[in-house]
């Protein structure tokens, strides 16, 4: 961290009686203009590449984007067999759910969900610049602008009008909440239309853009999820209703004329000439001939079944069709003869981040259908892909080991080894077919431990790596999920049946040893010194004494907001990462009384965590690998009186407007307090004049003072002290400080 200017006013000194102050704890992390719910812990970095979703074009500079996850690529479509990466750097905040691309200004529309509107300037692709975002309160899932007005459906939050005349400064000028979430718009003349989910097609007057208003409506057979507008008809994706058009010359009687039931669940629309494109969901694409809007005809399709992921969005333009096909990424349709469209180019993007761990400068992310993906986290807050190998099935698990990956691939895919020995060209070596489904992997030694499912616990000699084989199993009562591996014992989460232990002494003949019935869904174990810490999808955090592992005994529960995956033990702190509310952070210094104290929630589903130093690496299902920093690592949390004179900090992180300490002195020296940056360099002196011996409460006020790590010193003397740290016999006490904002 950079040196820090600061200015610190040193108020009134409370008498020597307690005294209680109120205090307003302020729980969220400004990151940019988004507000994340946040406690202790810091967003770092991520590389946000999850399934491709979301799809617009530019149709001057055949340059196409596409959001995947938390992030959207930028690729050159001139050979449209061969599209090329122009850039990766357009990272967002949340999942990324609609884009909207203006040719005239070169601007880039992002409904971000929770992380509501972005703006990004894409008129150089390989640089693409963030110019603002502006906050919705729903999730931004749409956008589509017109002049200077945005209109974005923000799911339960309806219709919100924003204005983007000052693209670096958008604001909000007018909502209409619509009767079920907002889920699709498109804009045309002074009026938007909305696919409001179970209640059809919303017509919205936006002619005064701070006061919209409904002018009519009509009702879908299933939800509407996307709409697009040509002359006077909308085409709106009805998800298991197919294509429904629907006549809006009269504003106030919007009514269906014409529709076609698709295959699958439409789930997006673009119209382009005489055809309707409809993003059909697992049944691909559709090609609906509208030339008469009445009477809409399939008149061709593609869906091809070996690829993994199903159609998400959809942009047409003259012979081609370019696909967002989620786990399948891009897809690049010839639909100049529609009755045999056919692929004929694709972009392989990301899919589901599963599982990481980290090896050196390196993130190793087992990304489902993708494989494994290598991310360089040398610098945390810029992390960069430098290298991928897939791998035949699901990749869902992660163990780096000697300069190998060793994979657990799902159903079929069994244990893969991959030779990491250069990051950027990883390659398999390596592989070991398991029964069943190859759920986590653990290794030790020369052993890799697989839970595979059905076919519990599976031990694979891993001593040759370009060889590796069976020697032995143990089946499980249930299913087993996770497993780790410490000393002789194996134990393994077995889902509906807790934790089972495994005595692996013999690798060739394992036999249980001992369980412990959690009462929900086991999911993952992590072991610590005696103590094993089972992640319980529906019961939260279960923490097991194993000293006996032929009986192994309840200790605690901590019941995390949402269904945990997986967790990782450092330190005093256990990581969990929760389905549903992100990064949760646990302190088990006292196993026996588990306490929550900080939280990230993440942009989309956290499933698995490493953990180093104060770095929790999460997988984040949708959003790829998200990075945060536990800000209680070295931290003198204070805990009562210190019975040496001293400093006590009584409120550590601080996230008020002032500095609460106790101070205690014996002499009538003066005392003085010093305040270092992260560097070392002293920005602050305070000499405490008048100052009596004993017991005092203080309150420094710090309003404006920027966040970051600094260090309060006590010094009883009136010496220059350079450095953080007792000199010429001055008594001195240090303390760490956290200042969040």
């Amino acid at each position: 961290m950079s040196a820090l200017c600061i200015m610190l006013v040193l108020l009134t000194i409370v008498s020597e009686d307690a005294v209680s102050y109120s205090e307003v704890v302020d729980r969220f992390e400004n990151a940019g203009k988004m507000w994340f719910d946040s406690l202790n812990t810091m967003f770092v970095g991520n590389w946000p590449f999850g399934p491709a979703e979301a799809i617009t074009y530019d149709d001057t500079r055949n340059l196409l984007f596409l959001g995947c996850g938390g992030g959207v690529y930028i690729l050159d479509t001139s050979d449209s067999t061969n599209p090329t990466k122009v850039s990766e750097s357009l990272y967002t905040r949340g999942r990324i759910w609609g884009l909207f691309y203006e040719d005239s200004s070169q601007r880039l529309y992002v409904a971000d969900g929770a992380a509501g509107l972005e703006i990004w300037d894409v008129g150089d692709p390989s640089n693409p610049e963030k110019l603002s975002s502006c906050e919705t309160p729903g999730e931004a899932v749409a956008a589509y602008v017109s002049g200077v007005y945005a209109y974005v459906a923000d799911k339960w939050a309806g219709l919100r009008v924003i204005n983007v005349s000052t693209p670096t400064k958008p604001y909000e000028v007018g909502h209409y909440i619509t009767p079920d979430w907002a889920l699709g718009v498109y804009s045309s003349g002074n009026y938007a239309y909305v696919a409001a989910r179970n209640a059809g097609l919303r017509v919205v007057d936006i002619s005064t853009p701070s006061k919209p208003q409904e002018m009519g409506h009509c009702d879908t057979p299933d939800s509407a999820c996307g709409v697009y507008v040509l002359d006077t008809f909308a085409y709106v994706a009805a998800s298991g209703a197919g294509l429904r058009v629907i006549n809006i010359s009269t504003a106030s009687n919007p009514w269906e004329c014409g529709h076609y039931d698709t295959e699958g669940y439409a789930y997006n629309v673009h119209v382009s000439g005489l055809r309707a494109y409809v993003a059909d969901w697992f049944a691909g694409l559709r090609v609906i001939d509208v030339s008469t809007p009445t009477y809409p005809q399939e008149i061709g399709y593609w869906v091809d079944y070996t690829i993994p992921g199903w159609c998400m969005g959809v942009h047409a333009l003259d012979s081609l069709a370019y696909v967002a096909y989620y786990d399948g990424g891009l897809r690049v349709i010839d639909v100049s003869a529609p009755s045999i469209s056919q692929e004929i180019g694709h972009y392989n993007t990301p899919s589901c981040a599963w599982d990481v761990d980290v090896s050196g400068n390196y993130a190793y992310v087992a990304d489902y259908h993708a494989g494994l993906r290598v991310i360089d986290v040398s610098t945390p807050s810029d992390p960069q892909e430098v290298g991928a190998d897939s791998t035949p099935t699901c990749a869902h698990n992660v163990d780096i080991s000697n300069g190998y990956a060793y994979v657990a691939d799902g159903d079929d895919g069994g244990l893969r080894i991959i030779d990491i020995s250069d990051p950027s060209i990883p390659y398999q070596v390596g592989q070991c077919n398991t029964p069943c489904v190859a759920q986590d992997v653990h290794v030790l030694d020369s052993f890799a431990y697989v839970a595979d499912v059905d076919g519990g616990l599976r031990i694979i000699n891993i001593s040759s790596p370009t060889f590796p084989y069976e020697v032995g199993f143990c089946l499980t009562n249930n299913w087993a999920y996770g497993v780790y591996v410490s000393g002789s014992y194996a134990y393994v989460a077995d889902c509906f049946d807790g934790l089972c232990i495994i005595d692996v002494t013999d690798p060739l003949h394992p036999e249980i040893a001992g369980d412990y019935d959690t009462p929900g869904l086991a999911l993952d174990v992590f072991v610590s010194d005696s103590l094993a810490f089972v992640s319980d999808e529906w019961a939260g955090l279960y923490i097991i004494n194993v000293s006996v592992p032929s009986n192994p005994q309840f200790v605690s529960h901590y019941q995390t907001p949402g269904e945990p995956a997986e967790v990782y033990v450092s330190g005093d702190y256990a990581y969990v990462a929760d389905q549903w509310t992100g990064l949760q952070i646990i302190d088990v210094s006292e196993p026996s009384n588990p306490q929550g104290v900080g939280y990230y929630d993440t942009p989309g589903s956290a499933g698995g965590i490493f953990v180093r130093g104060s770095y929790a690496y999460v997988a984040d299902y949708w959003c790829g690998l998200q990075i945060y920093e536990n800000l209680l690592v070295g931290l003198e949390e204070s805990t009562g009186i210190d019975p040496q004179p001293g400093l006590t900090l009584l409120q550590n992180p601080i996230r008020g407007d002032y500095i609460e300490l106790l101070l205690y002195t014996s002499t009538i020296e003066k005392p003085v307090l010093h305040l270092y940056n992260s560097l070392g360099q002293r920005v602050k002196t305070f000499t405490l004049n008048g100052l009596s011996s004993g017991r005092h409460k203080l309150r420094l006020h710090i309003k404006d003072l920027p966040s970051g790590v600094y260090f309060i010193e006590f010094t009883k003397s009136t010496v220059e002290i350079p450095g953080i740290r007792q000199r010429n016999g001055a008594l001195s006490t240090a303390k760490k400080l956290l200042l969040l904002r």
